[in-house]
């Protein structure tokens, strides 16, 4: 069964691209490789609960089980020693990467107070695109009686796009809001 997402590519999202920036070829085509999931725990070093808490959270997010990054040096000023738990991740590929997609341009930005669109800034200049965001409440999953803390997190769209321009065209195309 195919996502919406992976059907509005092949519909409209391919036919587009080819036209505006020439490809002569549909491999040519840039599309969506993964979405990376970040979510940086650096007050939950001392206390595992709230940890375990975010982590729970942002399987909730995903829908699938997060990696618990470590910390990979020791910095004397913030009281980390090496091997500390500082953030989790999730990586998301094919089928839980579109869905995700679909929840987060559908859902989940519509709910953010006075949106106006999401900045057209944040490319890396390799064709990949980062959005961050301040509270996790914005996801219809997360149940706001249970929030201890409202943590934000950043969100990594991996493209095969080889200029920013055509990783813009192709996320506007698949629905994201961008600022004007």
């Amino acid at each position: 069964m195919a996502t919406r997402i992976s059907e509005l590519y092949k519909a409209e999202v391919v036919p587009a691209l080819m036209q505006k920036f020439g490809y002569k070829n549909i491999m040519q085509v840039p599309k969506l490789h993964k979405i990376v999931l970040n979510m940086g725990l650096g007050d939950c070093k001392d206390n595992s609960k709230a940890l375990n808490n975010a982590v729970e959270e942002l399987a909730l997010i995903s829908s699938q089980a997060p990696v618990v990054t470590k910390a990979r040096k020791s910095v004397a000023n913030f009281k980390l020693r090496q091997g500390m738990s500082v953030g989790a991740k999730v990586t998301l590929r094919g089928k839980r990467m579109e869905e995700f997609y679909d929840k987060l341009v559908n859902v989940a930005l519509p709910r953010v107070r006075d949106f106006r669109g999401v900045s057209t800034k944040a490319f890396d200049g390799r064709g990949n695109y980062a959005l961050g965001i301040r509270e996790q409440l914005l996801f219809p999953e997360i149940n706001y009686d249970k929030v201890e803390t409202i943590r934000g997190m950043e969100i990594i769209f991996v493209t095969s796009a080889q200029t920013d321009e055509e990783c813009r065209e192709l996320l506007a195309l698949l629905g994201m809001p961008f600022a004007r």
